[in-house]
């Protein structure tokens, strides 16, 4: 089977999130370009990056669960983007445990993270959002055992 490359996974992530918007506003496609190249950055490979584009498509219902079980991508990077799928009700600890029994998906979520709580993206928010985002994000961290990012 030929795989999907990493600009046709591009593509399909932000065909799937087409007008969807982030907390601040901005077009949700930034968000996974950012992820994506702060995979990229950490020395991650090309599932893991197409993982990054991915990472929140099926959760945000912009993908279901059935294109993604036969999308023409690698096992790994389907273990990666349903890894980092939250469930319905899941507590963060059991989140947490299965990112890092995945291969591949503690460098995905560190860079979504560092993403999400960069202070340039938080600043246009309002405080109580802010400060819950912050807690939540800081929390994740935690039960992933991550450093602070600076």
């Amino acid at each position: 089977m030929n795989r999907l490359t990493l600009a046709e996974v591009e593509a399909v992530a932000r065909a799937a999130h087409e007008g969807q918007q982030d907390k601040a506003g901005r077009p949700y496609a930034e968000h996974l370009a950012a992820v994506a190249e702060g995979v990229r950055t950490r020395g991650g490979d090309p599932e893991q990056i197409a993982a990054a584009w991915l990472h929140d498509s099926v959760e945000d219902a912009a993908l279901t669960r059935e294109w993604l079980a036969t999308a023409a991508l690698t096992p790994r990077t389907k273990a990666v983007v349903d890894a980092l799928t939250k469930r319905p009700g899941e507590e963060p600890e059991a989140y947490a445990r299965r990112i890092l029994a995945t291969p591949g998906a503690l460098l995905v979520k560190q860079a979504d993270l560092a993403h999400n709580a960069d202070p340039r993206r938080l600043a246009v928010l309002d405080e109580p959002t802010r400060k819950r985002l912050t807690e939540k994000y800081t929390r994740m961290r935690a039960l992933l055992g991550l450093e602070p990012e600076h």
